[in-house]
């Protein structure tokens, strides 16, 4: 009578490659480091503005552009968000009569956010305690070298990653 082996269905996962001591000190050096500034930042524009840093950032966004409004997909795209996610951040500012979303002119088929005179009058408004507090817990913490070190890392890390297919 003869034997039969069977070979597993699945593939065997190969061991993680671990982070060494150093990697992961430096890992969680960063989550941690990261978490507790856009914590600070978050509260911050909270208490002074009712702002979160995810609205300031899309206030920002749309200040910068051509007659102050985007596709609402450039915009997701801007802030690293879902559509699913800006829409109610959009909802959100509307309600305060800082975003109003019109229908793009060019193709009838997009939808444009584009930020209010409220808008940017809060925006002005929020900006000076907010820069404070990225100088006070960010940038002031750091010399101009660790500056430029951190600004081509995560400008590596967001064109590496950014490249990647979905």
């Amino acid at each position: 009578m003869s034997t039969v082996h069977s070979e597993p269905s699945s593939p065997v996962a190969a061991e993680p490659k671990w982070l060494t001591p150093a990697q992961q000190r430096a890992w969680r050096a960063y989550m941690d480091g990261h978490q507790r500034l856009m914590a600070t930042l978050n509260r911050q524009l909270q208490r002074d503005s009712d702002l979160s840093v995810a609205e300031y950032r899309i206030l920002v966004l749309l200040s910068e552009a051509p007659g102050r409004s985007l596709r609402m997909s450039e915009l997701a795209d801007g802030v690293l968000s879902s559509r699913s996610r800006l829409t109610h951040q959009i909802r959100r500012l509307e309600g305060e009569r800082m975003v109003r979303r019109n229908t793009c002119l060019e193709d009838g088929r997009g939808v444009l956010a584009e930020l209010t005179d409220e808008g940017m009058r809060r925006l002005e408004a929020a900006a000076p305690g907010h820069v404070d507090a990225v100088r006070r817990d960010f940038i002031d913490l750091l010399t101009p070298h660790q500056l430029e070190v951190i600004g081509e890392v995560f400008a590596r890390i967001d064109q590496e990653i950014g490249t990647r297919p979905l």
